[in-house]
């Protein structure tokens, strides 16, 4: 007797100011609609989804069934877009409906308010980065990963295939440079885990010498290695980082959005299978505790601030 493989049902939420997620992430599942997706506010979107081959992009063994926005019509353009087959009203009514949940929203404060109800009936979420931009909330979040319940969370950084693949040709690495652009409470945690995933995480201390919207951020390790994470409002959407190790020294652009999306949503419908977390949340962790730790350190004035203290 052949078994049937099991297809997960998933419910998307979103969206937030100026992150199309909910449309390239539920594509990425289910396919999608040309026509309604060149209508995306999100231009690079079906843009790199439509240089994709069409019988290899799909995630197999999960649909997005359900989404839910602030915005019954917004939910309708994306459900239309990504072939959606069920807009919800009410929040609740994805419980009991689908296996697994995807926050999409990238506004960290927002996260603990959407993502609990899911977390306490145990269904595990992905939920978009940054997991949380106060320590109240991340305490919140460490109770429930405490208590065993399968919440992940990170940049999509630590899936880019070019710096995964720079780790080994590096050697002892002694500093790294980092430049993302818009907001550091949305777009830096991309400059954290781009740089942490090759340098680890063991991270000392964090200074800021930036002002207004731009970040110049100081991370020193344990080890006494460092880098140098910037966050400009107005860069160019690329993001570069550096590294210079003892065996080489090496550029990085990030520029295939799709490739490193789709690796992180491989790794959710693996921890639906497996029902444990790709990675160690400590990583987690750390990289909110940095995000946090550079904005106490602006708001006094440069003053380094050491993550034991938070």
């Amino acid at each position: 007797m052949t078994s049937t493989r099991k297809i997960f049902k998933l419910g998307i939420i979103g969206h937030s100011p100026g992150n199309g997620h909910p449309y390239s992430w539920s594509a990425i599942f289910n396919g999608y609609d040309k026509k309604e997706m060149a209508k995306c506010p999100f231009p690079v979107i079906p843009q790199y989804l439509g240089e994709q081959n069409p019988r290899t992009m799909c995630i197999p063994d999960a649909k997005v069934t359900h989404i839910w926005t602030q915005d019954k019509r917004e939910s309708q353009k994306i459900a239309d877009a990504s072939l959606i087959a069920n807009v919800i009203t009410n929040l609740d009514d994805m419980i009991g409906a689908v296996d697994g949940v995807i926050l999409a929203r990238d506004d960290g404060n927002t996260h603990l308010k959407y993502g609990e109800r899911f977390i306490r009936m145990n269904i595990p979420i992905l939920i978009d980065k940054p997991l949380a931009t106060s320590l109240p909330d991340l305490n919140k979040f460490e109770q429930y990963y405490s208590r065993g319940k399968l919440i992940m969370s990170c940049s999509s950084m630590r899936y880019v295939k070019n710096i995964l693949n720079a780790k080994p040709k590096l050697g002892s690495i002694l500093t790294a440079t980092a430049m993302v652009p818009k907001y550091w409470n949305t777009y830096g945690i991309h400059a954290i885990d781009g740089v942490c995933s090759i340098m680890g995480y063991d991270v000392e201390y964090v200074q800021n010498l930036g002002k207004d919207e731009e970040h110049i951020i100081y991370l020193r390790y344990k080890n006494g290695s460092h880098a140098v994470l910037q966050c400009f409002k107005n860069t160019v959407p690329a993001m570069h980082f550096t590294f210079y190790g003892t065996k080489n020294n090496l550029v990085l652009t990030t520029t295939d959005s799709f490739s490193s999306f789709k690796a992180m949503l491989v790794d959710y419908v693996e921890m639906l299978k497996t029902r444990k977390l790709p990675f160690n949340h400590r990583d987690t962790f750390i990289s909110i505790k940095i995000l946090i730790a550079a904005e106490l350190s602006r708001e006094r004035n440069g003053k380094v601030v050491k993550l034991t203290s938070i």
